[in-house]
């Protein structure tokens, strides 16, 4: 049997490897984004829809109404856990949004890897500063001059 810990240990090891892919995988191309964008995060998906159907119903006061109701979901070892996955799938298939968007936009790989970190360690700060990066970059673009 599967415990929690052993869960969360699996589950953060997954995620990690995605995202090591992800900041120094030489060439990113399908694979990659299929692997990191959607396999992990759809195994990680898994274990929360298991975790959350397996615990959700049986936490007395739980729910989504209120911060009380949160703050009692979360005293359940495995619905904190399954809040935890949950951070590790959505901010994975953010970062490789970012990571994918990024080279399309020719944004330098120096960039990119400190900015997947933000996304890793905060998602969503670290999904701001690519936001505004891109942003930036764009209004650079468009006030260069241009050369014939």
């Amino acid at each position: 049997m599967i415990t929690d810990e052993m869960l969360f240990t699996l589950s953060s090891r997954l995620a990690m490897l995605g995202w090591l892919l992800l900041a120094f995988l030489p060439h990113r191309g399908p694979l990659l984004y299929r692997s990191t964008g959607l396999v992990i995060p759809g195994l990680l998906s898994i274990a929360y829809g298991a975790l959350m159907a397996a615990n959700f119903a049986s936490v007395e006061g739980g729910g989504y109404g209120s911060l009380d109701q949160i703050r009692a979901l979360f005293t359940v070892d495995s619905v904190l856990l399954a809040g935890w996955i949950h951070y590790l799938a959505f901010d994975l298939a953010i970062g490789t949004w970012i990571a994918k968007r990024s080279t399309e936009i020719g944004l330098s790989r120096l960039i990119q890897i400190p900015i997947l970190f933000m996304t890793l360690m905060f998602g969503p700060v670290g999904f701001l500063i690519f936001i505004l990066t891109e942003l930036a970059m764009k209004q650079l673009q468009s006030s260069a001059p241009r050369t014939a």
